[in-house]
């Protein structure tokens, strides 16, 4: 004999209950079904609510029924489509039968539980009764039993308590002399010892089917629902989320305890009682393997099977010195929620007994805080213990796994990659099990940390970087372009999964939580929201994405001082905005401090050098206790790039226009030309060598004039190089006579630092540098004749584009 039970929403439509009688018709081929069934998903609910609008005295309870009425009918008139009197006539009494109640429910301004649980019943009355006339019309050999007529309550309303010994010799009684293939069972309803209808709480159609097929000591209970089967993590949260194929009856009673909703934790008892497999099934892909849950879970090395969360949890506090050695106060405390029928989800103390922490229900901390401030009264009067101390709006996830115990530092990966994507953790607890790590925090980390988890325990070392890209111009197109050239490379060779989820330019911005689609990116601009830099960094922060990376594109003051708030949320800054650690040493330093304190990692290689390791060889050097005596660089390749193409030849004026004009200079090539992009340049290679500086201490030998560095705008500053096109011509004409190369150089040495443009003899390392070249020689202890030196382009959309990249493949490897 097989017993399957369908859910709510596997009876939610005519479609849905057609897909039932299919799966139920295939097996009556090979034996006799028990298919017990939910209500038609959501009447449960709207039963409920109409009870309490009757109750209030709010006449549209009427609505409510109406709409149920209506779904009932409406359901049976597409299951059997020709008119049948004595089956809708049946139907619209069983409806009026309802409607009385309300009414009466109405008139006596009162919904007790006794009254609860009759009027909850008609869900599952309803829904049994259409199913069974269906089959029946179709010629199956099916029958209906009313569920009160076999499984025995206490008077415990809303949530009976089985007395086995009736039920059992009910239920063996019945289908003993049954003879139909196919008999339908309203789950959930029930009936006292002195005849009273009773229910059996929340998820009770799992447990009416559990308690059936334990009496019946069937070979495996069947639960159907809407997905494949209990999943590694909730797949409306975690979209990579997949079923687990087997599980132990303890780990599936602890996943469903923490909120796994597709299996009501009581219902596993009565089946591990009796030692009987439970098949979790999909109505709507029953081809699926679903999961089996038996005395022993499926052995396949991973010591997690399951990521599981409660939502809307408050913690309550007992806390005082008066504590401290004094037996009894845990007594008190528990007794006293048990009075007022809270159920106490999690527990922790600490070891100095200074404290006890609870988990409840948020929707009881108002009962809670007036039961335990007023047995505590005298305590708190003393000053022995403090008023209880409630914190809200709470979650607890939970990692759960029969052999987590057998594993080495699963708490510690736990914590660690929680900590890392700054979700704090306000309480831990742990059963000496070891099948349970419970952590409490933030309902609005729920997401991020579920995903996060899930990422650090299921998913073959394959990590997801959530990006936000500020500065969608030449260098943010060629670095998006190079995203979505080595998506797939870099989530085969490095299980490193990039997706862009925001971007903005200065009109407009584009947030896609899935990834936005690289192939039509530019397109979606066109129906964005109005970009602002603050409405930016708050709809990061409303995502609160795991290993979320801000990406500065810009050479924008004002989204430079947006990095400490950045950080301070544990969200990774890359930046080739040079402003931000060019700024003052204090803000510099504080920007280091908080990407330590909140492990969001701070990188700006492309600050000197676009994509060439400058600053990466530099930290290398320092970290391996090499010590650097001097620095000697050409830095800026739009000036190299100036200087290699201008001559007696080339007027100063259309070399610098050309420069521009190619991306190699700033939209202000005054930045450029002043020395001030240099200066700043080597003051971050400085302080990146552990010196403290300040831009003011760079010596600037400007080699412009005194027109130019005053001139009020960029047109202005062209028609000054034109008016000094012969100051350019000497300094050219005295490197050609002294037959050397002009350079725009930097050095660092014996803690002084200087720019300015010199003339390079034949040679030198610096002489035949071309192009848009950069090259920096380290002068190093280890390196004192021969400097170690980092050479190549320096300028550039594609290269600075891939300096950013490597920043972040270097977090992704982090």
């Amino acid at each position: 004999m097989n017993v399957l039970k369908f859910g709510g929403t596997s009876v939610g439509s005519a479609k849905n209950i057609n897909n039932v009688i299919t799966i139920l018709d295939n097996y009556a081929k090979d034996d006799a079904v028990i298919c017990v069934v939910s209500a038609v998903g959501g009447i449960t609910d709207k039963l409920l609510k109409a009870g309490e609008l009757a109750q209030e005295k709010d006449e549209n309870y009427s609505s409510e029924f109406d709409t149920i009425a209506q779904k009932h009918h409406s359901i049976l008139s597409e299951l059997i489509p020709t008119e049948n009197e004595k089956i809708v006539a049946h139907l619209t009494e069983t409806l009026q039968e309802l409607k009385h109640l309300l009414d009466g429910i109405f008139l006596i301004n009162e919904l007790s539980p006794k009254t609860s649980d009759k009027l909850l019943s008609f869900g599952e009355l309803l829904s049994s009764f259409i199913i069974a006339e269906t089959m029946k019309k179709r010629g199956m050999d099916c029958l209906r039993k009313n569920s009160q007529e076999l499984i025995v309550t206490n008077s415990n309303f809303t949530k009976g308590e089985v007395v086995f010994d009736s039920t059992n010799t009910n239920i063996t009684n019945y289908f003993s002399e049954a003879t139909q293939r196919i008999t339908i069972l309203p789950g959930f309803i029930s009936k006292s010892t002195s005849g009273e209808q009773t229910t059996l709480g929340r998820g009770g159609s799992d447990f009416t089917a559990a308690i059936v097929a334990s009496a019946l000591k069937v070979n495996q209970l069947e639960v159907w629902t809407d997905v494949s089967g209990m999943f590694t993590a909730n797949p409306k949260l975690v979209k990579q989320a997949i079923p687990i194929k087997k599980l132990s009856y303890q780990e599936a009673m602890e996943l469903s305890h923490f909120g796994a909703k597709v299996l009501y934790a009581p219902t596993v008892q009565p089946a591990l009682d009796a030692e009987i497999p439970i098949l979790i099934k999909n109505t709507l892909k029953p081809n699926d393997e679903g999961t089996l849950i038996s005395t022993s879970g499926e052995e396949n090395g991973l010591a997690v099977k399951g990521i599981s969360h409660i939502s809307n949890i408050s913690l309550i506090t007992l806390q005082g010195s008066g504590m401290v050695g004094i037996p009894g106060f845990s007594k008190r405390l528990f007794e006293t929620l048990a009075n007022e029928k809270i159920n106490i989800i999690l527990i922790t103390q600490a070891s100095s007994e200074h404290s006890i922490c609870l988990g409840i229900d948020e929707n009881n901390v108002d009962a809670a805080k007036l039961a335990v401030d007023s047995t505590f009264e005298y305590e708190i009067s003393l000053h022995k213990i403090d008023p209880i101390i409630i914190e809200d709006d709470l979650s607890i996830v939970a990692l759960v796994g029969d052999n987590m115990k057998n594993h080495q530092g699963i708490s510690g990966k736990m914590f660690r990659s929680l900590g890392k994507n700054n979700i704090n953790i306000r309480a831990i607890a742990q059963g000496a099990s070891e099948r349970n790590i419970s952590a409490v925090i933030a309902n609005k980390d729920v997401k991020k940390a579920l995903n996060t988890l899930h990422e650090s325990f299921f998913e073959v070392k394959t990590k997801r970087l959530n990006v936000f890209i500020t500065g969608i111009g030449n260098v943010g197109e060629k670095l998006i372009d190079q995203i979505q050239q080595q998506h797939s490379f870099l989530k085969k060779k490095l299980k490193i999964d990039v997706k862009i989820v925001g971007m903005a330019n200065s009109r407009k911005m584009v947030f896609n939580e899935d990834g936005i689609d690289l192939d039509n990116w530019a397109a979606q601009f066109h129906y964005a929201d109005k970009s602002s830099l603050r409405g930016f960094f708050d709809k990061v922060i409303a995502l609160n994405l795991r290993n979320s990376i801000f990406v500065d594109i810009t050479a924008d003051e004002a989204v430079a001082n947006l990095y400490d708030e950045y950080l301070r949320q544990s969200i990774a800054v890359v930046a080739c905005n040079k402003i931000a650690c060019a700024s003052s040493y204090k803000n510099y330093m504080n920007l280091k401090r908080l990407s330590l304190k909140y492990n969001a990692p701070f990188l700006f290689e492309t600050n000197v050098g676009a994509g060439l390791p400058i600053i990466n060889t530099l930290n290398n050097l320092v970290a391996s206790g090499d010590k650097v005596t001097s620095i000697e660089a050409v830095l800026s390749g739009s000036l190299n790039f100036v200087f290699n193409n201008f001559s007696n030849k080339n007027n100063f004026h259309d070399t610098v226009k050309r420069a521009q004009f190619e991306g190699y200079t700033e939209p202000d090539p005054r930045i450029d030309l002043s020395g001030i992009d240099v200066a700043r340049k080597l003051l971050i290679l400085a302080r990146e060598n552990g010196m403290v500086m300040e831009i003011e201490d760079i010596e600037n030998n400007s080699f412009l004039t005194k027109d130019n560095l005053e001139s009020n705008s960029v047109d202005d500053f062209y028609d000054t190089l034109s008016a000094s096109e012969a100051h350019f011509q000497n300094l050219y004409a005295s490197a050609k006579k002294n037959n050397c190369q002009l350079k725009y150089v930097a050095e660092l040495k014996k803690g002084k630092a200087k720019v300015g443009l010199k003339e390079i003899p034949k040679g030198h390392p610096f002489y035949n540098l071309e192009g848009k070249d950069n090259i920096v020689m380290f002068h190093t202890e280890r390196y004192p004749e021969q400097p170690l030196i980092v050479k190549g382009a320096g300028a550039g959309a594609d290269v600075t584009a891939s300096g950013l990249f490597a920043d972040i493949i270097r977090i992704g490897n982090n």
